[in-house]
């Protein structure tokens, strides 16, 4: 496998390469993929075909197994399953990371990533992340993302005019310095919050705080009255009811049953009476035949128990007395109780729980803590430290600004935006977690023309420029930083995208509208970024595709495909076959790339065309030297 031989020549030591880098992508029943494989380099990859030839559905791939969004039509029509696999070679950083999630690297330094889609027969459809063949969680997925790739589209250029971004770019140029005093102003600033709705709820609770204080001292008073304490007196109070109520028939009924087992005055024997004869009986059968001695100690035992529920039965009788009084008092406590649980149980231990939290409550409310002067001269002297750490913050975002007005500008200008002007425009609003700062990109590209927002002033191919400027602006930003774990008080997302660069970067046409020496400018920027991380680029710029390291075409085939028979019979007269479409990826090498170029340009493979293709990528070569010189000679730690 082609696959294997590139890896035979790769230097298996960990760290080789400083950034993650995406070497092998398989793809299986993917829209309209059937089956593809790449083989992907370091430096520029470009992918080009016609429009609609499939080279989003590449990318979509690639979004996918990293976790993107998928809907059922992600599925090859015809069948049930989707397999994407992407293999990438780590640097030490992301060794390092992939171990701490236990994670095994293959072959020292290379992680799979693998996703599986299948469509089941509802209509719904369920997918399952690998890392190495280990199953892993969505979370996980979200995190290894940001530190695989970053697709950028050129629909993503409309984040530059938002300011919220814009904000976040300019924090992050900033450096670990701005984003900790970031960090300051949002722990003081949500301290201040506290403080405040502190004050509001002291002020707005006050009379809540006295009528609820009310209800729960006439509770208490009524709960303590009550004298609760054990949850079984009602059951043991019910119980009594019914023997006082009853101590007629009870006095009736033991002692019949008193004569029944022990004593009976009537002509008939006594249970007792009964059983000793039967044990005289028995005592003269167990001297001829032992067996029974068994039962005559049975019988011996009855007897004995029967005698003692007699006396047993007579005490009873004799302790039982009418007591009306206690009677009236037992009732009275029923009623007391049962009024007690429908108010405050519906049991006597919920009543007896609920009675304990209205202490605890109680005291809470007589005893409110600190007073509202009090609180207020704690929210007053808070915001004197966020007004100080936001001021603090406000001047180095106008370094930042200045570093970054100048940085850019510089990028730009090969651009073909000689004239380009460029200012972050500062402006104070109220404070919040993220400072006391509004931020906006002011931009001019004509000679004269007042800079204006970004948002406002800036065409799609500007827009485009810009934000390949930007991206360079980080990337030596990032090789001149410390490391990514010193950059704390941004998220994830930003940190990954802004500092430590991605390890490869994806760019989706972000060229279109753009052409001649502007797209000249771009190939060289690119190159100049794939320098120091991969790139991955979809574009229809000759000169784009003609300076990349690595060229790919992309285009649609028709091919004809069996039809598997029903029930392992085909029907006479029914086709075996049908046609469906495929995208295919093709390598290309020397005189592939030339006609490519040449059908870029004019969609003609002969002559001239091919001449022009030749020069182009004359052209393209001397670019790279030039480029490479340059970067040779650059120390972004001067940024």
């Amino acid at each position: 496998m082609a696959f294997l031989a590139y890896k035979l020549m790769v230097v298996s030591v960990e760290g080789a390469n400083p950034e993650p880098m995406l070497v092998l992508l398989r793809i299986e029943n993917f829209a309209l993929i059937d089956r593809l494989e790449l083989e992907f380099g370091s430096g520029l990859n470009v992918l080009t075909g016609e429009t609609g030839a499939g080279k989003s559905i590449i990318l979509d791939a690639l979004d996918a197994v990293l976790g993107g969004k998928v809907t059922l039509r992600a599925v090859r029509s015809g069948t049930e399953r989707a397999l994407i696999e992407a293999t990438f070679e780590c640097g030490f950083e992301m060794a390092s990371w992939v171990r701490q999630q236990e994670i095994e690297l293959l072959d020292g330094n290379l992680l799979v990533v693998s996703r599986e889609m299948v469509a089941s027969r509802s209509g719904g459809m369920r997918s399952r992340s690998r890392l190495n063949g280990i199953l892993v969680n969505r979370q996980m997925m979200d995190q290894l993302r940001d530190r695989l790739v970053e697709i950028t589209a050129q629909g993503q250029t409309v984040q530059l005019g938002q300011p919220a971004r814009q904000r976040e770019w300019l924090d992050a140029f900033g450096g670990p310095r701005l984003a900790q005093q970031r960090q300051i102003v949002a722990r003081i600033y949500a301290e201040c919050t506290r403080w405040l709705q502190a004050v509001e709820n002291r002020r707005q609770s006050e009379q809540q705080r006295l009528q609820r204080l009310d209800l729960l001292q006439y509770q208490l008073q009524e709960l303590t009255q009550a004298g609760l304490a054990d949850p079984e007196e009602l059951q043991y109070l019910e119980a009594e009811r019914q023997r006082l109520s009853h101590v007629v028939e009870l006095q009736q009924q033991s002692y019949q049953a008193y004569q029944l087992l022990y004593q009976n005055d009537s002509d008939g024997p006594a249970a007792a009476d009964l059983l000793g004869q039967v044990e005289s009986v028995l005592s003269d059968m167990v001297q001829y035949d032992g067996q029974l001695q068994p039962v005559l100690e049975m019988v011996k035992d009855a007897l004995a128990q029967a005698s003692e529920a007699g006396l047993r039965l007579s005490s009873y009788s004799g302790s039982l007395e009418t007591d009306p009084e206690r009677l009236e008092e037992v009732e009275e406590r029923i009623v007391q109780l049962k009024q007690i649980c429908r108010k405050y149980g519906p049991t006597l231990k919920e009543a007896i729980a609920y009675s304990e939290r209205v202490e605890t409550e109680l005291e809470a409310l007589t005893n409110p803590g600190e007073s509202l002067e009090s609180l207020e001269q704690k929210y007053f002297a808070c915001k004197q430290q966020l007004d100080a750490a936001c001021s603090q913050l406000t001047q180095m975002r106008h370094s930042a600004a200045a570093a970054l007005e100048s940085r850019l500008v510089e990028e730009l200008r090969p651009l073909a935006m000689d004239k380009v002007q460029f200012q972050v425009q500062i402006t104070p609003t109220e404070a919040n977690s993220t400072g006391a700062d509004q931020i906006v990109f002011l931009f001019s590209a004509n000679p004269g023309e007042q800079v204006q927002p970004l948002s406002q002033t800036a065409s799609g191919g500007e827009m485009s420029r810009f934000l390949l400027a930007l991206k360079a602006c980080f990337s030596q930003r990032g090789r001149g930083e410390a490391s990514r774990g010193e950059v704390v008080g941004l998220t994830p997302e930003l940190e990954s995208e802004c500092f430590a660069p991605t390890g490869t970067l994806v760019f989706d046409e972000i060229d279109v509208g753009v052409s001649g020496k502007v797209a000249a400018a771009i190939a060289e920027k690119l190159y100049q970024l794939s320098q120091h991380q991969q790139v991955l680029f979809v574009t229809h710029q000759p000169m784009v595709a003609a300076i990349a390291d690595h060229h790919f075409r992309v285009a649609k085939q028709v091919i004809d495909t069996i039809i598997p028979p029903s029930n392992g019979v085909t029907a006479p007269d029914s086709p075996d076959s049908q046609e469906r479409t495929v995208v295919r990826v093709a390598s290309l090498v020397n005189s592939q790339r030339r006609e490519e170029l040449a059908q870029m340009a004019g969609g003609n493979s002969e002559g001239e065309a091919i001449a022009w293709a030749e020069s182009l990528l004359a052209q393209a070569a001397q670019m790279r030297r030039i480029s490479k010189i340059a970067d040779s000679t650059d120390d972004p730690t001067k940024i």
